[in-house]
């Protein structure tokens, strides 16, 4: 567990050690001074052309996690000059037709989810040969250099995975389910396969239709209900970890629960104890930095990674940590 949360500490304490090295200066403190005041008049801080960047996801409707990866980018893009324009889809032949929408309006970026790689491919290699410059976030790190995207943003969905595994030894748990809500969604499927590779215990697999929660919560409770023997329920998005909690109280387990991602809810449910944890991947960060690094292409020719994917998370959020977060789960930006 150690070095999950030593990555996620080292990040944090050079970013700032940067940030109170730029704010240590005058130019430093004029350029931040410089950047409040255009906020506060609802101008952009920057003096590059009005380009035009999409956004497009796999995200399906009422989904929390995408709500805050939009309100990053959409800070991001005002501070850029941007025109953003975000659209999903959780059909990935429809989430193809927006990028093929997006590069017929000639947009001047594109950052595009792969949780089905195979259906994007065609989509993402038109984006590039016009010209288009293509970021991918949360989904696709392993595709994405290959597809002709300039860098990834996001976990590493095995990574995480492994993290939750060892997080699960830790408290002693020895039969998870890891509830996978999308089916065909790979890094779904690879965060499953991480929690087996580090859990010293069983891991079985549990398939949900996760466009309905009533249907979710009847597959958890019944599976709870014929096997006693699980004591830890993983579920891969924040949403679905209030359905599992009401899903074992149907049930009239024991088992504790676990998510991937933060929300509000998450966060309280942290603190109240009916989770155990929650693994961050910090998906402000991702649409922020995504439309960041776009302009900064656009304006600069920057590149970051060096052919690697930038990494957002695992963090392991337990009770301790929640509360520290809250008022970033409140405000929609953890």
């Amino acid at each position: 567990m150690a070095r999950f949360r030593t990555w996620v500490g080292i990040a944090v304490a050079g970013a700032l050690t940067l940030s109170l090295a730029g704010c240590s200066s005058t130019g430093g403190k004029r350029a931040e001074d410089a950047r409040k005041a255009a906020a506060a008049r609802g101008a952009a801080a920057v003096t590059t052309p009005r380009w035009t960047f999409a956004m497009i996801t796999h995200s399906g409707d009422g989904d929390t996690f995408w709500d805050i990866v939009q309100s990053g980018a959409e800070e991001a893009a005002a501070k850029d000059n941007i025109n953003f324009l975000y659209s999903h889809d959780d059909e990935a032949q429809q989430q193809a037709q927006l990028v093929d929408a997006a590069v017929d309006k000639k947009v001047d970026g594109i950052i595009v989810t792969l949780a089905k790689p195979d259906a994007m491919k065609a989509a993402v290699a038109r984006a590039v040969k016009a010209g288009i410059p293509v970021i991918t976030v949360n989904s696709g790190s392993e595709e994405s250099e290959e597809f002709g995207a300039l860098t990834h943003i996001g976990q590493d969905e095995t990574i995480a995975g492994q993290a939750v595994g060892e997080e699960l030894n830790a408290r002693g748990r020895k039969k998870a389910l890891c509830v996978l809500h999308e089916q065909g969604n790979v890094g779904h499927e690879q965060r499953c396969a991480g929690v087996k590779e580090t859990f010293d215990g069983t891991v079985q697999n549990l398939y949900v239709t996760g466009t309905s929660m009533p249907d979710v919560q009847s597959a958890i409770e019944a599976k709870l209900q014929a096997d006693t023997s699980v004591d830890a329920v993983v579920t891969l998005g924040a949403p679905y970890a209030d359905t599992a909690v009401k899903a074992r109280q149907g049930a009239g387990s024991d088992a504790e629960i676990d998510t991937f991602d933060l929300n509000a809810k998450v966060a309280a449910g942290l603190k109240e104890g009916t989770l155990g944890f929650a693994v961050d991947q910090q998906p402000y960060l991702q649409g922020y930095q995504a439309v960041d690094l776009l302009w900064l292409y656009k304006y600069n020719a920057d590149v970051l990674g060096g052919g690697k994917p930038v990494l957002t998370g695992p963090q392991i959020i337990t009770k301790e940590q929640a509360a520290a977060l809250e008022e970033y789960t409140e405000r929609g930006t953890r």
